[in-house]
C-alpha cells in the first residue's frame, strides 16, 4: 500500500543541521521512499530532563511503499548511522526520528503507535504538518490525489 508518512526530525547535541541535512538524504534515499514537501528548520526547547540544550526541529512528508515497521527500522538505522544511542527517555540525542502520522494507516503496536501519542502535546509538530498541508496542497491543486488530514487533537 502507498501512502503518506510524515517524519519528524530532531536534534540538540552535535552539528544539528549537518544531522538533519544527512537525515533528509537518507530518507530521501530509502526505498519505496519519496520527499514530497520538507517542513522550515525550526529551533525549539527540550522536552524532558533538565540541561538539555534547545532543538532543531523539522517534519517531511514522504510518499513510501514500506510497511509502517519497515520504515520504522529504516529510521531507526538512520539514527544510529548518526551517533544515537538509546537512554534516558527524552534525554539529548544526536537525532530523533518519529513516524508522526500516515494518511491511510494508524497503527497500535506496543514498538510503534500513529499516530505519535504525543501529537496533540507538541505545538511545533502540529505547525509542521499545518505548513506540509500548505505545500503539498499546492503540489496536489496540479494533479497529485489525496489529502494531508488534520493532526488528531488540533483544533
Amino acid at each position: 500500500m502507498i501512502d503518506v508518512a510524515y517524519i519528524a526530525l530532531g536534534s540538540n547535541l552535535g552539528d544539528r543541521a549537518g544531522h538533519l541535512s544527512r537525515a533528509r538524504a537518507a530518507i530521501a534515499a530509502l526505498p519505496g521512499c519519496v520527499v514530497l514537501a520538507e517542513s522550515d528548520v525550526t529551533e525549539t526547547a527540550p522536552i524532558g530532563p533538565p540541561g538539555q540544550g534547545a532543538y532543531l526541529n523539522q517534519m517531511l512528508a514522504v510518499e513510501t511503499s514500506l510497511a509502517p515497521h519497515a520504515l520504522l527500522a529504516h529510521l531507526q538505522e538512520i539514527e544510529r548511522a548518526e551517533g544515537r544511542v538509546r537512554g534516558e527517555r527524552w534525554g539529548a540525542r544526536t537525532l530523533d526520528l518519529d513516524i508522526v502520522l500516515l494518511e491511510r494507516q494508524t497503527v497500535s503496536a506496543p514498538d510503534l503507535t500513529v499516530p505519535h501519542p504525543e501529537l496533540a502535546r507538541r505545538q511545533f509538530w502540529r505547525d509542521e504538518l499545518a505548513q506540509l498541508r500548505d505545500r503539498l496542497g499546492a503540489a496536489r491543486a496540479r494533479g497529485a490525489a489525496g489529502t494531508v488530514p488534520d493532526a488528531p487533537g488540533a483544533p
